[in-house]
């Protein structure tokens, strides 16, 4: 039997030696470096949908771009 996410669930995972926050809702996920505000966001119709892929794509080509 499962558990309905009513609530969020917090969690602090490290990545390459830094600290984030990784919350997950009824929403979706986000994750954040911890003390800062922004982060990334996955929302769970846009996973379900195909989206995420193409949303990814999409950070990596700017990230990529706006660095180089």
């Amino acid at each position: 039997m499962t558990t309905k996410l009513d609530k969020p669930i917090r969690r602090e995972i490290e990545i390459n030696e830094k600290a984030y926050t990784l919350t997950i809702d009824g929403d979706g996920l986000k994750l954040v470096e911890k003390g800062r505000r922004n982060g990334q966001e996955l929302r769970w119709r846009d996973f379900v949908g195909g989206d995420a892929a193409l949303s990814a794509a999409l950070n990596a080509s700017t990230s990529a771009s706006a660095s180089g």
